[in-house]
């Protein structure tokens, strides 16, 4: 049986920033708190936490005084820096820079259009990390839609700025910006382009995997997509991989494997989501490679 990886898995430049500030940190000896999980990895957290490094809600940092807390590659809203300055926490800074970039954007935007008149829209997932800190740089005053199913909560009269989040599908992007043309049409505008201004925010790191991993999902017998449950951009490229391929199967460790799924193959393939370290990928093919 020939098991292959995909090259291209594995920590995006974000994460994998995020991780490397957080260990020389902890190797320097110092105690750090991260404002929650520092990648949506179990394994990659309970990994860290080894080596010193301790998850905090929201909650408990309000709670802190005097000591260091790592901000995520996901960001945070100025509230949170703001409560950091009050309590004397020394911020450890490791937000994405693409994920920086963004929430920049959005701020810049919503000042250039005198605050409201002109809509700032979201595509992304409600409650997470990264969009509730793009949320927080416009005071919560976007509105956030998951899909075509919101688009009643915006006014097709008024201009629409679009971002997205930036681990979010290209091809919903897309498809949901196209569903805005169509209602600005339908409320009258001849040229809608001229209401909506698309924001292409999605990471390039992210949106390269998708016809990558098409073509790796299918020239394979079976696919071994590994992943944090909680991690939305594995959620998505697992779906990429699994219209391909139909014997594609989602794993978060070792212990989710079922030899079954093996019977009769020939090419295994072995992927991840941008939040799946590498170390991990390598010793799932090392199990796989053993059958």
């Amino acid at each position: 049986m020939q098991v292959e990886i995909d090259k291209r898995s594995g920590f995006c430049f974000g994460v994998q920033n995020a991780v490397k500030i957080a260990e020389k940190s902890l190797l320097n000896g110092e105690k750090v708190y991260s404002l929650g999980p520092i990648v949506h990895n179990d394994m990659e957290v309970d990994r860290l936490r080894s080596l010193g490094l301790v998850s905090i809600t929201h909650d408990e940092f309000r709670q802190l005084r005097d000591c260091k807390v790592l901000i995520r590659a996901h960001g945070e809203p100025p509230e949170t820096y703001l409560a950091a300055q009050k309590n004397n926490i020394t911020i450890i800074e490791a937000t994405c820079p693409i994920v920086k970039k963004l929430q920049s954007r959005i701020k810049d935007t919503w000042i250039k259009t005198n605050e409201g008149k002109t809509q700032v829209v979201i595509f992304g997932k409600p409650r997470h990390a990264e969009v509730i800190g793009l949320l927080g740089q416009i005071d919560n005053k976007g509105i956030l839609v998951t899909g075509i199913e919101d688009l009643g909560k915006i006014d097709f009269t008024r201009p629409i700025h679009l971002f997205s989040q930036t681990t979010m599908s290209v091809n919903d992007y897309n498809t949901l910006a196209e569903a805005i043309r169509e209602k600005i049409k339908e409320h009258g505008a001849t040229d809608p382009d001229e209401m909506l201004r698309v924001n292409r925010t999605i990471c390039g790191q992210v949106s390269n995997r998708e016809p990558h991993l098409k073509d790796f999902a299918g020239n394979h017998d079976i696919i071994i997509f590994v992943s944090g449950y909680e991690s939305s951009n594995g959620k998505m490229l697992y779906q990429v991989c699994k219209t391909v391929n139909p014997e594609s199967y989602f794993v978060a460790s070792a212990e989710d494997l079922d030899m079954s799924w093996f019977k009769g193959k020939k090419r295994v393939g072995i992927c991840g989501a941008t939040s799946t370290p590498k170390w991990l990928i390598e010793n799932i093919r090392d199990i796989v490679s053993n059958i």
